[in-house]
């Protein structure tokens, strides 16, 4: 039972610590929890005008603030993507299993921030928040739905014997 789930992966899907190669599920979801810091690092980047791109995204500076904050927990889950690896610290390695709950728990706090920011300093629109839940259901979804994500979430790398 135990191979079978490999079947469907070529050589190619596995890195150099014979596990799978992470799902692009797991980026996507990151790219949309930490688009925050994404704007954040493209308006920086722009050496012409530095506050425009942050504009264009986040007309209103507490939106872009909110944002960041809600982006937190997913740089917890980048750290310990970034951390996967053999000898890896204990907490990278108790906590990677619960890597999709992290994702999940980060999606829906950002959602919870958006509605704080609706409701308490009226910063999103109704058809923003509608927008985003859909994607986050959406997210959601594919997190609970890759089979490739479960087998991620199994695998964690250990130090290969030397051939």
């Amino acid at each position: 039972m135990m191979t079978n789930k490999y079947k469907n992966y070529s050589i190619e899907d596995f890195d150099k610590f014979d596990c799978l190669k992470l799902s692009k599920r797991f980026y996507l979801v990151l790219l949309f929890v930490l688009r925050g810091y994404i704007i954040w690092l493209m308006s920086v980047t722009n050496m012409q005008d530095r506050v425009a791109t942050m504009q264009w995204v986040y007309p209103e500076t507490r939106l872009f603030f909110l944002s960041l904050l809600s982006g937190a927990l997913g740089l917890l889950v980048l750290l310990i993507i970034s951390l996967r690896r053999p000898n890896a610290p204990n907490w990278v390695v108790t906590l990677w299993p619960n890597t999709r709950v992290l994702l999940v728990m980060a999606l829906i706090f950002d959602f919870i921030v958006n509605l704080i920011g609706y409701f308490y300093w009226q910063l999103t629109s109704v058809l923003w928040l509608g927008s985003q839940a859909v994607i986050i259901l959406a997210l959601v979804a594919l997190c609970f739905s890759s089979k490739r994500m479960q087998i991620n979430l199994l695998e964690f790398p250990q130090t290969l014997p030397e051939k």
